[in-house]
């Protein structure tokens, strides 16, 4: 299915299970998919599985959202004894997003589905929500642990069977432009993996990339990670530039997005320091995975100064990251969205495109694995290997034949739908049309009009400003006087603010 028809169908209030090969743009739909419906005014519970998958979208876990937390079954209570704010939230939400459905348990949608229905006061599938599942079985599967309840795939659950998604099984091919390297990621989806297959990728062995610079290497544990790392950062000459985390929200919360933030709390650098980006620049100077080269550290605000492999040279400021509960930020995280790059574990390179890296598969101990960490290069040319054992090259027995379902299901769907397509362009084309004639005529005017009064309204805050707002901030000077003192409007003052300290920094004003 072409990206297009699955947005159209999303635009169209369905309830969709989002799915394709690693590369298909999942993300790209989900992400464009949530920004129209959240301009149309549409109420969007943002949600992953994982900690990690959650950060990456912006949004919280769904066992935190849902209020479920790590619990295996539900009390009879746990509905109503809910707190108010958390029914609000579920009460008023439009549409339920859940990023990487493939490790969330069958029993746990479940969960959410009863809790759903209960608290909204529908009999229908989740309360009457638009559920929209992204995930691709392939890739790892829900984790059982000894003290906790077994589970299976979420496509086992009621909850699945009853909502029956329409499934948007994207095949288009956006990040892998070699055909070898193709070859190898979709026999490992066919189940079909050949000598000649496992004879390509051992070429990879002894072999340099064509990049002049180290690439990130890819291991199955953290202890060969946190080793890498930091032997390589000890073995470098030069002074040590530190840059620590702040954060705003409860220390619960604030723990928890630490854990889902790849950004470290204390990053400690050296010219000369291999780095990779950890989160996507809104001006598309960089992406998640984007590698390269501490080159200098700028003299007035010592922020580090990157050399990316395709030579562009960046000046890192400090990004920020947060927790959702619905659209109420309840943690915050400000970093250099920049972690050591000479070594990550296959589970942390989830959902990144990689310029070049080294991957040693030698104790890979979960099907999928190999296909994670595989699939993150664009080609073998940019690939090295160290290591590979037969685990590696296995995937999940249980998702061939549910891949084999959703690719039948997804174009019987495509199919009945197609019209969708159409009537959205037009949609979409109209709106664009309109947006345009509303703002761009009267936009420069109403800028000119409004640096009348506040002069320096709508220009870029710089680091020198951000540390001078927030000192004058701490002094308890009020917005007002701020307002007079940066040139700018009192509204821009307190978002400024926000960012820098946190939504809830106005909480105890009168």
């Amino acid at each position: 299915m072409k990206q297009t028809l699955a947005l159209a169908l999303l635009d169209a209030g369905h309830s969709v299970f989002l799915t394709g090969p690693a590369g298909s743009g999942k993300t790209y739909v989900l992400n464009e998919f949530v920004r129209n419906a959240r301009a149309d005014g549409k109420s969007v519970a943002v949600t992953a599985s994982t900690g990690l998958a959650a950060t990456h979208l912006g949004g919280s876990t769904i066992h935190s959202w849902s209020g479920i937390g790590i619990a295996d079954e539900l009390h009879k209570r746990t509905a109503s004894d809910m707190s108010k704010t958390r029914q609000d939230k579920i009460i008023n939400a439009d549409i339920l997003v859940i990023d990487e459905i493939s490790m969330l348990h069958d029993f746990r949608l479940d969960m959410v589905d009863q809790i759903c229905r209960e608290v909204r006061g529908d009999s229908a599938p989740f309360g009457g929500l638009q559920v929209v599942m992204s995930g691709d079985f392939y890739q790892l599967p829900p984790v059982n642990r000894v003290d906790s309840k077994e589970g299976g795939f979420v496509v086992h659950s009621s909850a699945w069977e009853e909502l029956d998604p329409i499934v948007c099984y994207l095949e288009e091919q956006h990040r892998q432009d070699d055909d070898s390297l193709s070859d190898i990621l979709t026999a490992l989806r066919d189940n079909d993996i050949r000598r000649r297959h496992a004879e390509a990728l051992l070429t990879r062995k002894k072999v340099r990339t064509p990049f002049d610079e180290p690439v990130t290497e890819l291991y199955t544990t953290n202890a060969d990670v946190d080793s890498i790392n930091n032997s390589r950062l000890a073995a470098m000459e030069g002074d040590v530039h530190e840059y620590e985390m702040t954060t705003t929200g409860s220390a619960g919360r604030v723990e928890g997005l630490k854990k889902s933030c790849l950004a470290p709390e204390l990053l400690r650098l050296k010219k000369g320091a291999f780095v990779m980006f950890v989160k996507n620049s809104l001006d598309k100077k960089y992406v998640n995975g984007t590698l390269g080269t501490v080159v200098d550290f700028d003299e007035e605000t010592d922020l580090p100064i990157v050399k990316t492999l395709d030579g562009r040279k960046i000046v890192v400021d400090r990004d920020s990251w947060e927790m959702r509960d619905g659209d109420k930020k309840v943690a915050g995280l400000v970093q250099l969205p920049l972690r050591l790059a000479w070594a990550i574990t296959v589970h942390k390179s989830q959902g990144m495109t990689l310029d070049a890296a080294h991957v040693d598969l030698s104790k890979a101990f979960v099907p999928g694995m190999g296909y994670v960490a595989l699939s993150r290069v664009r080609s073998l040319d940019t690939l090295t290997l160290g290591g590979l054992n037969r685990v590696a090259l296995m995937m999940h027995e249980e998702a061939y034949e549910i891949d084999r379902m959703m690719r039948k299901k997804s174009k019987k769907d495509a199919e009945k739908h197609a019209h969708l397509e159409k009537d959205y362009e037009q949609k979409r084309k109209k709106k664009k049309i309109a947006s345009k004639n509303n703002s761009s005529a009267s936009w420069q005017e109403k800028i000119e009009k409004m640096r009348e009064e506040h002069p320096n309204a709508y220009k870029p805050w710089s680091e020198a400003d951000d540390k001078k707002l927030t000192k004058l901030f701490g002094r308890g000077l009020g917005v007002k006087e701020l307002s007079s003192q940066f040139g700018r409007h009192t509204g821009s003052i307190r978002a400024r603010l926000k960012k820098l300290l946190g939504d809830d920094v106005f909480d105890s004003e009168a």
